[in-house]
């Protein structure tokens, strides 16, 4: 991002601090202007070639010009910047580095035009389609199904101009969900058990629009492994960007948890999912786990009971946003974890800070939602004993962190 003058703000791709550009505004984001740069005058001795043949035209990396090591440092920074704005004074830990190629989840853009068929990633502030050939994120398992999956989609019926597919890799193998513009018929469903077979996929489910997830090839039971627990988790569900990513999280939230926790102690573990973090927790103390999304409650529910593990784990479906736990509610756990989607906790966060809970334990991806949500934590008396940095998101600007929070009792 750049100034000009008056102090409107340009954003910039493909540019790193302290370069000279001639850049031209397009088009109105936000406070500012999205720039196309023309020239650079003044390049940066941290730029580097970017690895991946699609980085300067696909929208899903946006720096991997920059040399790693400063790379991580400004990451680092991003965190650092947004807890000075809620107000404390922080001490990270070293940033948890992920490895290229190890991404596990990946939603894919098709558009048909006439017999060629696209499939990729969008491009930039555009909704068109970057055919991918080779991706420097993505898990080889996954990458490897991007050419065959686009032969499979040119001859489906069901797809008459787009669809996307979310991939996910499980223990089991990749799990797919293909949302179309049309129906299957009984030739793509054949077709789609055919793709399955070969390619060593236990479900692929299909959906139109906003219509639920039907199953449209079912052999086994996908099944990722939780904290040791196994779960089918419901078609296209939020997991963690990688292993590395995860075990990164959930080392930082058990280290985050107070040192000791009474026989009886609850745990609240709000925007649960389908319980990443829930099975970890359970190990030092009985959970309860709220969740918004009741396709992810339900496989919850189903490996909580599967596994014998019912008094530890207590699957709650809740929408927090309309309906947040209340100070009141809250008041019982010795510890609360949230994880919130990017846009962050604002109206549980007040009930929280209300509730004068000894330690609460944020999980975000979004370092402009934590310092909001932290600030309120901090009004409320609460120091931040430690924050953890997790680059989980290759080469992007998005950051996954950990902050731990205690309140005097």
């Amino acid at each position: 991002m750049a100034s000009l003058g008056d102090g409107t703000k340009l954003f910039l791709r493909d540019v790193l601090p302290d370069e000279i550009v001639r850049a031209r505004a397009t088009l109105k984001r936000g406070d500012g202007f999205a720039a196309d740069v023309g020239e650079r005058l003044d390049a940066s001795p941290e730029r580097q070639i970017p690895p991946c043949p699609h980085a300067h035209e696909c929208g899903g990396c946006a720096l991997q010009h920059w040399q790693m090591g400063p790379y991580l440092t400004w990451k680092s920074g991003l965190l650092e910047a947004a807890l000075r704005r809620a107000g404390y004074a922080p001490a990270l830990a070293s940033i948890v580095a992920t490895k290229p190629r190890t991404r596990r989840r990946i939603d894919l853009a098709a558009r048909r035009d006439g017999a060629t068929l696209h499939l990729g990633l969008h491009a930039p502030r555009s909704r068109d389609i970057v055919d991918i050939r080779d991706c420097h994120v993505l898990h080889p398992t996954l990458a490897a199904l991007v050419p065959p999956m686009r032969k499979l989609l040119l001859s489906l019926t069901a797809l008459r101009r787009e669809a996307d597919i979310v991939c996910n890799l499980l223990d089991t193998g990749p799990d797919l969900l293909l949302r179309t513009d049309a129906e299957p018929t009984t030739q793509d469903r054949t077709r789609l058990a055919d793709f399955a077979r070969a390619h060593g996929i236990r479900r692929i489910t299909w959906s139109r629009g906003g219509d639920p997830p039907e199953v449209a090839v079912l052999t086994e039971a996908p099944v990722i492994r939780l904290s040791g627990t196994n779960v089918t988790p419901p078609p296209g569900a939020f997991l963690q960007a990688n292993d590395a990513g995860e075990a990164a999280i959930i080392a930082a939230v058990l280290n985050g948890l107070p040192d000791k926790l009474a026989p009886r102690a609850r745990i609240a573990d709000l925007y649960a999912g389908c319980g990443t973090l829930s099975f970890a927790l359970a190990a030092r103390a009985r959970v309860a786990a709220y969740e918004g999304d009741a396709p992810s409650v339900a496989a919850l529910r189903a490996a909580v009971n599967a596994n014998g593990l019912a008094g530890r784990i207590e699957p709650n479906h809740r929408d927090l946003v309309r309906q947040p736990l209340s100070a009141k509610e809250l008041s019982a756990f010795a510890a609360i974890v949230l994880d919130p989607p990017h846009a962050g906790a604002p109206v549980q966060i007040v009930q929280i800070a209300a509730a004068k809970i000894a330690r609460v334990i944020y999980v975000s991806c979004n370092p402009a939602a934590l310092a909001r949500d932290a600030a309120v934590l901090r009004v409320a008396g609460y120091s931040l004993l430690g924050a953890t940095p997790i680059d989980q998101f290759l080469w992007s600007a998005r950051l996954e962190s950990v902050s731990v929070f205690a309140r005097q009792t």
